[in-house]
């Protein structure tokens, strides 16, 4: 059975390639005596004929790295293309770095266990990068005799 000119009026009347014409396998006969336009027209109205759903790209790879990524994997050397500055701003790590010193310094300035001039001066200190972390903030003020051992 030789359809290819079926196919190939079918494809222009459902406007499709001709890979995606779909003919039902139990009529057969009745698509190899149809050979006008009129008759493919006829067979596509009664569903004999039909144009097969495009074939997508499937997102479920996708999905799967970015669920990954969600969990901080695939961030080693070969996934990166910006310098470490373009991956986290300079700006955005130094104010995680110096919000919490200044809110320390604040709460021991408010409750008395730190003299208005020396949160001047560690405040200042701050300010120039002295400090690392809340917790090397801490050692200093013990170190000064600001804050008891605990």
């Amino acid at each position: 059975m030789d359809l290819k000119n079926q196919k190939r009026m079918a494809a222009e009347i459902l406007k499709c390639g001709s890979n995606r014409v779909w003919i039902d396998p139990n009529r057969l006969e009745d698509v190899e005596d149809s050979i006008t336009r009129a008759d493919i027209r006829t067979l596509v109205a009664s569903g004999t004929i039909r144009a097969n759903k495009k074939t997508g790209v499937s997102r479920g790879r996708a999905r799967a790295v970015d669920r990954q990524k969600a969990k901080g994997r695939r961030k080693g050397h070969g996934s990166r293309k910006g310098t470490a500055n373009a991956r986290r701003p300079g700006k955005e790590r130094w104010m995680q770095t110096i919000r919490p010193i200044r809110r320390r310094l604040r709460e021991l300035r408010d409750s008395g266990k730190l003299p208005r001039s020396a949160y001047r001066s560690y405040y200042m200190r701050a300010k120039g990068g002295m400090f690392r972390s809340v917790s090397h903030l801490e050692s200093q003020l013990k170190i000064e005799g600001y804050l008891e051992e605990a």
